[in-house]
């Protein structure tokens, strides 16, 4: 007995677990993509239609399907752990939280009592983020970014620093009056540092720019070298990803025949 049902158990297990290369394994993805995004179609509009009620039981009905198949199904999943603590610690992993988080607006659904309009509408745009499990390129790149967050970390501190940096040199270089404002360019340290984020990273919103010719100086300066330091964890990323579809599709191979 024990057997069979540990059987039914690795057969859900693989059902459900995104990517798998099997044909009712796809059903299954692209049934949870439709639940997805009918789940969050409601968000794009101001008012409540009678259709979105039958839509959002759908979504709901989906969800709660699959919070319960992936917490019966989490010691396959979970191996680091013995069998029992792999389901003792399943509903604290970060996306099981969101799976929970985006099935709670369902209580509203079923009881109108049970009803925070602007709280029910937050917690369903964590829906999105169910996409994540189901769009395969967006995971590997948080895969990526969780085995190489102590490079990246140091990247981003480099940026941070030298934000910083430049922020402080600009608050106290840009001294000249804007002649269209009557004040100066920066009242204010955090509006320096917001220009130097915004020319770090050449987004150049034009909302503050420096007047003066040293002040242009530093931005070019402040521009060329932020180009550098955002293709770092460009370069990273892409190696990471490569290599990640790689140890993927060598994974993936013996279970798609």
């Amino acid at each position: 007995m024990t057997n069979t049902m540990m059987s039914v158990r690795e057969k859900i297990y693989w059902a459900i677990k995104p990517w798998h290369g099997k044909k009712y394994a796809r059903i299954y993805d692209i049934v949870m993509l439709i639940a997805i995004a009918v789940g969050i179609l409601p968000l794009m509009f101001r008012y409540h239609y009678e259709a979105f009620w039958y839509l959002n039981l759908f979504s709901g009905f989906c969800f709660v399907l699959d919070y319960i198949l992936r917490w019966m199904t989490a010691d396959f999943e979970m191996k680091k752990y013995r069998k029992w603590e792999s389901f003792v610690w399943y509903p604290f992993t970060p996306m099981a939280i969101i799976d929970l988080l985006s099935i709670l607006p369902v209580f509203n659904l079923l009881n109108p009592t049970f009803k925070v309009a602007r709280l029910t509408r937050l917690l369903m745009t964590l829906r999105v983020f169910k996409a994540i499990r189901y769009f395969e390129p967006l995971e590997i790149v948080l895969s990526v970014i969780r085995s190489q967050r102590k490079i990246l970390l140091t990247v981003l501190s480099l940026a941070l620093f030298y934000i910083f940096i430049t922020a402080l040199i600009m608050f106290n270089a840009e001294e000249d009056i804007n002649p269209e404002t009557g004040k100066y360019l920066f009242e204010t340290f955090f509006e320096a540092f917001y220009w130097a984020a915004c020319t770090l990273t050449t987004v150049g919103y034009g909302d503050l720019y420096p007047i003066s010719s040293i002040g242009r100086v530093i931005s070019i300066i402040s521009s060329m070298v932020g180009i550098a330091i955002i293709a770092l964890p460009s370069g990273i990323i892409t190696a990471g990803y490569m290599d990640e579809q790689r140890i993927r599709r060598e994974k993936k191979e013996p279970h798609s025949k």
